[in-house]
């Protein structure tokens, strides 16, 4: 059984791991938008005041936001091209996952017949299932044409969230969503051959 579960620890950790640091990205926009006329953006306080998450967490992802954008060559301003609005979905997921294997092992015994302890050996199949919960958490950033009020360009991340009492991974953990959503923008908009 110790062998066992020595064997399993590895695998249940390499599989809770890469689940816990991936995100996936997913990305739509308006093909009509010239993108290369955008140089500037200001945030749309509206529809980021209807993300249901905490003030602070608005806070990390609205700056890692204007870091992201200052890194793409933009400038806020008070006259934007681009509004940028942001919201956010949470779900709990539930993860079953089944065990089977065999175990063998050795063992003494009383013989029959024999009027001695003996060896023997057994085993044969086991099976389980393991379940564990996690939360996961969607990041939408919409960037907005700000003369027409039209969305442009959507990203969205998707992740397992975890309830982080570190501020510093927390706050890295943000910053790793919103850097992978927006690596995204601008859309290739060329025509594919």
């Amino acid at each position: 059984m110790k062998k066992r579960i020595l064997v399993l620890l590895p695998l249940a950790l390499l599989v809770l791991a890469s689940s816990c640091v991936s995100v996936r990205v997913v990305a739509d926009y308006d093909r009509n938008a010239d993108f290369n006329s955008y140089k500037t953006y200001a945030f749309y306080k509206t529809g980021i005041d209807k993300a249901q998450i905490s003030d602070l967490d608005k806070k990390r992802i609205l700056r890692a936001i204007e870091t992201e954008m200052a890194n793409k060559g933009f400038v806020k301003s008070e006259r934007p091209d681009l509004m940028v609005s942001i919201f956010t979905k949470e779900r709990e997921r539930v993860d079953v996952y089944n065990n089977a294997g065999w175990g063998w092992g050795w063992g003494w015994g009383w013989g029959p017949g024999w009027g001695f302890w003996n060896p023997w050996m057994w085993g044969g199949p086991g099976w389980g299932n393991n379940v564990s919960t996690r939360t996961e958490g969607s990041l939408y950033i919409d960037l907005i044409d700000a003369k027409t009020k039209e969305l442009i360009w959507q990203g969205r991340g998707v992740g397992t969230l975890s309830n982080i009492d570190n501020i510093d991974k927390k706050e890295a953990r943000i910053r790793e969503f919103v850097s992978e959503i927006m690596e995204r923008y601008p859309p290739n908009t060329a025509p594919s051959s």
